[in-house]
C-alpha cells in the first residue's frame, strides 16, 4: 500500500510539470488576477480528473455510445484553445470580463480548468493507459489503485495550487511588458497544442 501511495504522489507531481495549457493558465491567470483564481481552475482540473480516473478504473462501458467521441472531443478543445491562444496574442495582455459575484467567479475559473483539462483527449487517455498499467505490470488490486489514484489526483490538485502560489509572489517580476509577452507566449502555446491535436486525431 505504501508502494501505491508512493508512486501515486509520484505521478501526480510528473502530470503536472509537463508544462502544457493548464500550467500556462494557472501562471497566467494568478499574475493577472491573483493566486485565487489558479486555485479555482486547479480545482476545475480536480474534478474534471476525478472523472475521468473514474472511467479509467470502472471501465468506459458506463460512457455513453456516441460515434467518433473521441474525435468529437477533440475538435472542442482544438477551437477552445485556437480561441484562447487568439485571443491572448490579438490582446496582448487580455483583461477577461466576467462575474463579479463570487459564485460567478468561481464558476468561471472553474469552468476554464475543467475545460482546459477535459477538452484534451490525451488526458483521459493518460489516466486510461496508467490504469491498465497498474493492473497488468503491478498487478495492483482495487485497493492499491485506488490509493494510487487517489493521491496522484490529491497530488495534482496541491501542485497546482501552489505553483498558482508562487507565480502571484513573482508578480512584482512581472512587469506589464513581461506579461504582455508571456501572454503572447502562452497565446502560441495554446495554439501549437491544438495543432498537435488537430494532426494526432484527424491528420495522423
Amino acid at each position: 500500500m505504501l508502494q501505491a501511495l508512493l508512486y501515486g504522489t509520484i505521478a501526480g507531481v510528473a502530470l503536472c510539470l509537463t508544462f502544457g495549457t493548464v500550467f500556462f493558465s494557472l501562471v497566467q491567470n494568478s499574475v493577472d488576477n491573483g493566486y485565487r483564481t489558479g486555485i479555482k481552475i486547479a480545482f476545475g482540473v480536480f474534478v474534471c480528473d476525478l472523472i475521468f480516473v473514474f472511467f479509467a478504473i470502472f471501465g468506459t462501458a458506463l460512457l455513453p455510445d456516441i460515434p467518433n467521441f473521441q474525435k468529437w472531443m477533440a475538435g472542442a478543445g482544438v477551437v477552445f484553445l485556437i480561441a484562447l491562444g487568439l485571443s491572448n496574442l490579438i490582446k496582448g495582455q487580455p483583461k477577461i470580463a466576467y462575474p463579479q459575484t463570487r459564485f460567478g467567479n468561481l464558476l468561471y475559473y472553474f469552468t476554464t480548468g475543467f475545460l482546459l483539462n477535459g477538452l484534451n483527449p490525451v488526458n483521459f487517455i493518460s489516466w486510461v493507459t496508467i490504469a491498465s498499467y497498474l493492473r497488468t505490470n503491478l498487478h495492483y488490486d482495487m485497493n492499491q489503485v485506488l490509493l494510487f489514484f487517489a493521491a496522484s489526483v490529491v497530488m495534482v490538485f496541491l501542485v497546482e495550487s501552489a505553483i498558482a502560489v508562487f507565480a502571484h509572489r513573482l508578480k512584482r517580476i512581472f512587469t506589464p511588458k513581461v506579461v504582455t509577452i508571456f501572454n503572447k507566449v502562452t497565446g502560441v502555446v495554446f495554439i501549437l497544442i491544438a495543432c498537435q491535436i488537430a494532426y494526432t486525431n484527424f491528420l495522423k
